[in-house]
Order: structure tokens, then sequence, then C-alpha cells
């Protein structure tokens, strides 16, 4: 069972559940809540924020707890034990309340306002919207260092050949889908770490859910946790391990 969040004080059912994964954020992670505040008062979205502290050994959870006193729609779970990025999110979407949940990374590396894209891709039917750099390079204006651009479009052609043909970008931390997609595919997810993106497509597209790829903008945040070797090499063998997931029916109960 996914930890409890911390009662919001919404009025009513927020229309937007915003999923934010933290693992020692307390740097960039009060801008950024700022940030997905001040857009969700702008559009007088009711919505709430599931920050989802993965096991912090810094100040993030104290950080999220002072700024719920202003930020109302603002919810804290904490995992206790670093459990992993797939982890955290699957926590927040379990206890997400909203009928549409996005996803998005702590250092907001794509801009809130670009939910909108995703919004109008479920409008027209899709189960689930994958933000993509892949799609139009134009949009990405602060790129990555040249090996971790060239490792990523690596993972991407292995996961496209072994799970997720046509998905040309998996790994970018901005997707929106309904909440009945979420639960039901959370609920199967086995990966904790980077390759979680991964099994969430793979398990949507075997449910027979709608999956649409839209571009972003997004800029390279140069404080990212992800190390190239130690994390790619995790979610390399994440890929093999989906395969092996699938072939042991562990995922026949979707």
């Amino acid at each position: 069972m996914p930890p409890k969040a911390r009662a919001l004080s919404a009025a009513k059912r927020p229309a937007l559940s915003i999923v934010v994964p933290a693992f020692n954020e307390e740097r960039r992670l009060g801008p950024s809540l700022e940030l997905l505040d001040a857009y969700a008062r702008r559009r007088r979205l009711a919505y709430e924020i599931l920050v989802v502290d993965d096991g912090s050994t810094d100040a993030t959870a104290a950080l999220v707890r002072g700024m719920q006193k202003r930020l109302k729609g603002l919810g804290l779970l904490s995992l206790g034990l670093n459990r992993g990025k797939g982890a955290a999110v699957k926590a927040g979407v379990l206890a997400a309340k909203a009928p549409r949940i996005l996803f998005t990374d702590a250092d907001l590396s794509t801009p809130i306002e670009d939910l909108s894209v995703l919004e109008e891709a479920l409008d027209r039917g899709a189960d689930l919207a994958v933000g993509s750099r892949a799609l139009d390079r134009t949009r990405v204006s602060v790129h990555q260092p040249f090996y971790r651009e060239a490792g990523g479009r690596l993972f991407n052609t292995l996961a496209q050949g072994l799970s997720v043909p046509g998905i040309q970008d998996t790994q970018c931390g901005f997707k929106l889908f309904t909440a009945v997609l979420g639960r039901r595919v959370f609920r199967m997810q086995r990966v904790p770490r980077f390759g979680f993106d991964v099994e969430l497509l793979f398990l949507a597209r075997k449910a027979g859910y709608r999956i649409a790829e839209v571009p972003v903008h997004w800029v390279n945040s140069p404080e990212t946790k992800v190390r190239p070797f130690r994390d790619g090499g995790r979610a390399f063998l994440d890929l093999a391990m989906i395969r092996l997931y699938d072939w042991q029916g562990s995922y026949k109960g979707l």
C-alpha cells in the first residue's frame, strides 16, 4: 500500500494531480513548487501537488511541510527509505485523487506551461501523453553533455527494439495520463528505478491504452541526479527485466 498523504485543504476534488518524485531536492524543489502553484492558480485549476520524498537525507521533507502553510494544494508522501524514482512515482500515482495525473521532475526541465499540449492529446482521445524531446529538437534550449545524449539515444534504440517500438523518447520526465490508466498500470509496476518509464509504456500498450507522443520544450539541469554509468547500467538491465517479467507472466493480472 502506498503511504498516506497529509490531508489536503482543497474543498473540492482536484481536476489534476501533479506527482513530483524528490530525492535530496531541497535546493531545486521550492522554486518549482511555487511555479506549479502559480500556474494552477492562473488557470483557476483545482489541483493537488503530491511531493513523494524518496528517502531524502537533506531537508526536502521539511521544506515541503513549511510550504504547505501557503500552498493549499500541496501534499507530502514519505517512502522512508530511498527506493528509486519509479517507486516514488508509483506511490504518488496510487495516492492521487484527480481524474488526470501528471508526473514531472522536480527541476521542471520541461516547463509546466507545456502541460497544455499533453492535455490536448488526452482531449483528442489518448489515455497517456508522453512529452518528447526527440520529435522537435529545436525545443531543447539547453542540451545535455554529448555523452549523455549519446547514451540516451542508445538506450531508446534498445527500448524501442525490446519493449516500446515507435516511442522516440521514453525518458522525458513529463507525462500525463488518466487516473484509470494510472491505477491499473502502476499496480503492476515492478521496476523501481529509472527504467520504470519504459515499463509504464510497455504495460499501457499491452493493456490496449492509446499513447500519444508530443513535442515539449526542455532545458537540461546541470544538477541532475542521474549518473550515466551507475544509473545507465541499471536502466539497461531494467529493459531485460521487463521482458523477463512479461515472459514469467508477472503482468498477467493487467
